[in-house]
């Protein structure tokens, strides 16, 4: 039984996975975007990435 102020058990669990997600597009862009800004230029950068596992796109959207 759920009381009125509590939010069901799935809704909490939905809930944190989208903050989860979120904070994780976050980080993958804060990632992408260091790694453009030390790179020494658009070849290396994108193999850097590469290496990384992480989207190109991700540097172009912030």
């Amino acid at each position: 039984m759920t009381l009125a102020h509590e939010a069901p058990t799935v809704g909490r669990i939905a809930a944190a996975r989208e903050i989860e997600s979120m904070h994780n597009a976050e980080q993958c862009h804060r990632a992408a975007r260091t790694v453009a800004d030390h790179a020494a230029d658009a070849a290396d950068c994108l193999q850097l990435l590469e290496m990384l596992g992480l989207d190109p796109e991700t540097v172009k959207r912030g």
